[in-house]
């Protein structure tokens, strides 16, 4: 999240498969990267990034979109499945393994009459910007308590809806 680049002071570089930078949270090494493929080669930059900082997919956090929670929420997870998303399901293929935290960004789903992938990756309204950026600093707080504390208290913290 490049929220969390300016607020942790962490600049941002292409490097590879992905924008990246590494810095340090409250003691704890970080690296954030944002993938520059396209969504459903997200599996790729990943498996760069975990090779190339010998890191463990369980120490893995993926901050992504979700159609199946309400625009505002936000739901930490230890692991689970894909649920249809193509640059989880890349990921998981990358890693072998279905076992990295994620970090669901609720956007809503969309009108009926519009399609779910045109839908996606349509750019945001400049209304719709303003309206997220409560439930992209509440992330930033969310992907903080994880690298600080647990996906547990994370969860317990984070896991309900933004209040208007």
């Amino acid at each position: 999240m490049a929220q969390a680049a300016v607020k942790w002071s962490i600049p941002l570089q292409f490097n590879g498969l992905a924008q990246r930078g590494a810095g340090r949270l409250h003691g704890h090494s970080v690296v954030l990267a944002l993938p520059v493929t396209f969504m459903n080669l997200s599996g790729e930059a990943v498996e760069e990034l975990v090779t190339a900082h010998d890191v463990q997919a369980q120490d893995v956090i993926v901050v992504h979109d979700d159609l199946d929670l309400p625009t505002g929420c936000l739901r930490i997870r230890p692991g689970g499945g894909t649920g249809g998303h193509r640059g989880l399901q890349s990921i998981v293929m990358a890693l072998g393994t279905e076992a990295f935290v994620r970090l669901k960004i609720g956007i809503g789903r969309p009108a009926p009459e519009v399609d779910p992938a045109d839908f996606v990756l349509a750019p945001f309204t400049p209304a719709e910007t303003v309206d997220l950026q409560p439930v992209l600093t509440r992330a930033v707080e969310g992907l903080a308590c994880l690298v600080t504390h647990d996906v547990q208290e994370a969860m317990n913290r984070f896991n309900r809806r933004v209040s208007a």
